[in-house]
């Protein structure tokens, strides 16, 4: 079992509906220590990929990556859910859903903070159906950019999301993939990774 495993079964709440809230250490009230040390875990999986920037989307995504990216020492890039009168010129626009909050949202990405010299590590703290990484795909495709890994910090295996974006041939590594869980008895199992992390 991984340090991120440890902490989920420590902290982690199982909810009704597959929600795993981790809350209280990660997207809400954030744990400092723990969040460099998985910006060190994913530098380390990726370490032999040439990053140019980490891409990610508000707003719990931002301060995961923002620690992936002083590891790999490049700017952190992330798609904004609205446009501000703070954004100009063209930008990219994809149409995502949010299994969390069960709704759709455009992101935006300024044209100029991406193009087809970049080499990205895309970063997300959850994996569920997967739309929210297709968005972030879409867009880094239409910059022209390179795709070089995807970083997640918790996957539900039981969901289609990360099986969709290993079948289109992205290299995905997932720090924690939970299984199943179950609130009645608030367990949680993991996926054997073979002793990653």
């Amino acid at each position: 079992m991984n340090f991120l495993e440890e902490r989920i079964l420590k902290d982690g709440i199982v909810k009704e509906g597959n929600v795993l809230k981790v809350d209280s250490f990660l997207n809400h009230q954030m744990d400092i220590e723990l969040l460099d040390r998985i910006g060190e875990e994913f530098y380390n999986r990726f370490k032999d990929k040439n990053i140019t920037k980490v891409l990610t989307i508000e707003a719990s995504g931002i301060a995961i990556a923002c620690f992936v990216a002083k590891y790999f020492n490049v700017p952190l890039v992330f798609a904004k859910k609205s446009k501000s009168v703070n954004i100009d010129g063209d930008m990219y626009v994809a149409e995502i859903e949010s299994f969390t909050h069960n709704c759709k949202n455009q992101v935006i990405v300024s044209q100029k903070f991406l193009n087809n010299d970049d080499h990205l590590l895309i970063i997300d703290d959850f994996l569920a159906n997967g739309c929210a990484l297709q968005g972030l795909i879409s867009i880094s495709e239409n910059a022209g950019a390179t795709i070089e890994g995807i970083g997640i910090v918790i996957e539900k295996g039981f969901q289609i999301g990360g099986k969709v974006i290993r079948n289109l041939g992205y290299h995905l590594e997932s720090l924690a993939i939970v299984e199943s869980m179950d609130a009645s008895t608030s367990t949680v199992i993991f996926r054997d990774q073979g002793g990653n992390g």
